[in-house]
Formats: structure tokens, sequence, C-alpha cells
């Protein structure tokens, strides 16, 4: 099958790239303002929680704070770590912090097995699909599960402590799911920009990319439709040697095009730039999967007015834009396709869940968002989980294990989603009863609430965590009641 007939997503996968797209993306970036220590523990878990005919273990990490913590029975802010390493989320989550003295809270930080140091069979884990098995949400659920039971148990005043999920992105999924699946074990969840309805039908697949294109459309006239117009300008270069060694030239790629195929994953690069710039349109100056500019996606506007340029004029004002975007340092002498994703990803973890779980079906129409129309196919997706992995991805299963839009018979999650997170497509922005509460941050990108707080920070997010708090504060009251 060739690579230029798939979806982008797929190409994206080839690529080494197809995270970008479909897992809700983590960044590599600035820590909160000295972060209170912490102390790093691990704790043996069962490789299988659901089977008996092994008892193999695995050493989890987990990071642990209580410098705030009331110790009679205070409550514990759980982080439900996702598809990367837990320091960074840890250091990335700064929400969290913030508010660990105003609840008198402990702040519990757990690693995902497969991602980080949590790697059950070691540098096998990897290896193939039989050490891969044991890589599913509800695996990690239960590691969660154990690890909250064995810090009750061990740590004095602990017993009755009310515990509150906290996650964003996976890790906010992972963290509403927690509660649906263990309420037992958590009061409540704040499941931050989760896309949780990102499978089967409930949300249409090009909603992601539609959001994407709205935040350029809104960020400066002629932004979106230039970059609409750029795909067609690097298919007509891309025909000849001399286009392809053009664009190479312009773009500043540190290995030239010689193809089509290096032409479409320059397609796809791009693609994940305009995505990940929606991601982190931020209000202030940020470090995450690049060092940026407040408000980069404007910036990279101011270099997107005219969509009416001839090919090579267009293109070379895509390549100003997305310079921002790789080089605002300046310090980069060109440009590698293949480095867009933060090292503390596990991308080797999440294209595998992508193939099994984690079906989140999208595409693009070319006419409602910006970029070159690609079909959702899920016969390619499968079959290309067959060629690396042997698996095969089952698209219903989460909905079945996790009940997809009929979740009314919970309580107590908070979905914060940001306007401009393109993330917020598959969310839920509202309220399905009185206890399962969303809340929009209209001026908000991925997240924006779990970071820390910024002077920069627009109202919507201020009062956004405002409420957050509020409803912690009565999860913990409830809890103290019935104890």
């Amino acid at each position: 099958m060739s690579r230029l007939l798939l979806p982008l997503l797929l190409l994206l996968l080839f690529l080494g790239q197809l995270s970008a797209l479909l897992a809700p993306r983590r960044r590599r970036g600035a820590s909160p303002p000295s972060p209170a220590p912490y102390l790093t523990r691990y704790l043996s878990q069962q490789i299988d929680h659901f089977g008996f005919d092994e008892n193999l273990m695995f050493q989890q990490r987990y990071l642990i704070a209580d410098q705030h913590w009331k110790k009679d029975n205070g409550p514990i802010l759980f982080y439900t770590g996702n598809e990367g390493d837990i320091t960074w989320f840890c250091n990335n989550t700064g929400f969290m912090w913030d508010v660990a003295e105003e609840l008198n809270a402990m702040l519990v930080f757990a690693e995902h097995r497969y991602y980080g140091e949590s790697l059950p069979f070691g540098n096998e884990s990897f290896s193939d699909s039989k050490h891969l098995n044991y890589l599913t949400s509800e695996q990690a659920l239960a590691d969660f599960a154990v690890l909250i039971e064995y810090l009750k148990e061990t740590i004095a005043g602990a017993r009755y402590s009310p515990v509150i999920a906290i996650g964003g992105s996976y890790g906010g999924m992972l963290a509403a799911w927690f509660r649906m699946k263990y309420p037992h074990v958590v009061v409540g969840a704040l499941a931050a920009s989760a896309p949780i309805w990102q499978f089967g039908d409930l949300v249409p697949c090009g909603a992601y990319f539609t959001i994407v294109t709205n935040d350029f459309k809104k960020s400066g006239t002629g932004c979106s439709e230039s970059i609409r117009n750029s795909w067609s300008a690097i298919n007509h270069l891309s025909s000849t040697d001399a286009g392809l060694q053009w664009l190479s030239n312009t773009f500043h790629l540190c290995s030239p095009l010689k193809n089509l195929q290096d032409a479409s994953m320059l397609k796809g690069w791009l693609s994940e730039t305009w995505v990940d710039l929606a991601m982190v349109d931020y209000p202030y100056k940020a470090d995450f999967l690049q060092p940026l500019p407040a408000w980069p996606v404007q910036e990279v506007c101011k270099f997107l007015k005219d969509p009416s340029l001839s090919d090579k004029l267009l293109l070379q004002n895509v390549y100003q834009a997305v310079n921002v975007y790789y080089n605002y340092s300046g310090e980069a002498s060109c440009f590698d396709m293949s480095e867009t994703a933060t090292k503390n990803l596990g991308q080797l973890g999440w294209y595998y869940q992508v193939c099994t779980e984690m079906v989140m079906p999208m595409c693009t129409d070319g006419v409602n968002d910006m970029f070159e129309p690609q079909k959702w196919d899920f016969d390619a997706l499968s079959e290309e989980c067959f060629r690396l992995w042997g698996v095969r991805p089952r698209p219903s299963w989460v909905l079945s294990v996790y009940g997809g839009k009929n979740i009314s018979s919970h309580s107590n999650i908070i979905f914060s989603n940001g306007g401009l997170d393109p993330w917020s497509a598959g969310g839920v922005t509202q309220n399905i009863s009185d206890s399962l509460v969303a809340i929009m941050i209209p001026d908000g990108a991925h997240h924006l609430d779990l970071r820390s707080r910024n002077p920069c920070d627009p109202k919507s997010v201020k009062q956004a965590r405002v409420l957050e708090v509020h409803y912690m504060k009565q999860w913990i009251e409830k809890a103290r009641r019935e104890h």
C-alpha cells in the first residue's frame, strides 16, 4: 500500500509522527517556578491485574510531595500519569503545586506503565506484542487503584484521606475513567482537555481540524487560506527534481527531498506544526514542544497574509511562519522533519495504544479546514498496525468499557476544555448533570488550567481554576462527613 494513498494520520505513523495527531499531546517545557521538592518512590505491581496464570511483577515509579499535607486524613491530589516520563508531567502541572497549600493536600504523581521508568519487561517491554499485551488503560487504572490503597495503608494519617484524580489530555481521560471505574477509590476527578468522546462516531471526524483552522482564521486575515493554498504549491514544485531542490533549500531541511514520498513527509511535518501551534497557543512565552512567543499563532499569521501569491513566494512565507515555531531561539541551522515531538513522550508505547484501544477517527475535507482532504481509513490503520505489531485495533472497545456518551450515572467529574484547543472537539463541553460539570475556557489552549498561574492568564482560566477548587472542596467536605 502506497504511503501517498494513506490518510494523513497513517502517513504520520509511517514517519514516526502519528502521536502528533492521535495522542493528546504533551510538551517538553518550562517547569513551574521552583517547584516544591518531591520524593521518588517505587511500588511492585502486578504486570497482569486481570489474569491469574502468571504472577509477574514490575516496579511502578511515583512521586510524592507532602509539604502542605494535613496529616490527619488531609486530601490527596493524584495525577493520573499518561504517555511519558512522570517527572516531566510533575514539573508541568503547576496548578497542583499552586493549590496544594490551600487544600492542605498531598501530591502524588503516578507513572503510567510502559512509560518513563515504569517498564514491565525492562528493555524487552517494546520487543513484540506479547510483551506489550499489558499496555492498556484498564491495567494502568488498576495500577493507580492499587497504589492509592497502598499509600493509605502505609502512610500514617492517610487511611481516610479523600483522593481526587487530576490529569490532562490522555491523563485527563484516565482521570475521568478512574472516577467512573473506581468511585470507591477517588471521590472526584478533574479531567482537563480530555477527549473521551473522540471515538467511534460520537463526534464528527473532521471537528478537530476545523478547530485548528478556526484558530488560524481568527488570528490573521488570509492566514488559514495561505496554508490551504500551500499544499497545491508544494505539489506543483515537488513534481520536478529542481522543485524538490528548491523546497529543500527554502525550508532549510537537514535532509534534502528526493521524491514525492519525501514531499508528502514535508506536508505531514507542516500539518503537525500547525496542529501543535493551535494546541500551545498560550497568552505568554512558553517552552513546550519548542520555545515560543506569546500567542504564537498570531505571530505565525503575520507571515501569512496573502494567499494569492505565486507558489514560491507563498512557500517562502510559509517557511518564515514555521521558523517562528522551530527557530524562535535563532539557534537552528537546519530543520529535521523527524524531530517534532518531545523526547519525554513515549512514542512507541502510544503507537501501540493507537493500534489497540485508542482508535480516534480523524479526517479533513479541505473545505471546513485548511488541510488536504484525507478520509478516515480504518482498514488502512488496521493493516499498518498488523504490519508493525501483529495486532489489530478494536475501535468500539473504549465505548464498551467506558460508556461513550452514556455516562450520566457517574458523578463528581469536572471536564475542562479550552476554546482554542483542537482536542475540545472530542471533549465534554456541556454539563451532563449537577456533578458532571463542563468548564469552557474560551481563551484557553491545551489544558491551560493545569499550568502554573501566570500574570498573563486570561480571566476565563482564572475563573475556571477558582471553580475547579470550589468543586474539589465540596468533594473533600462530603467525604469527611461520610467518615
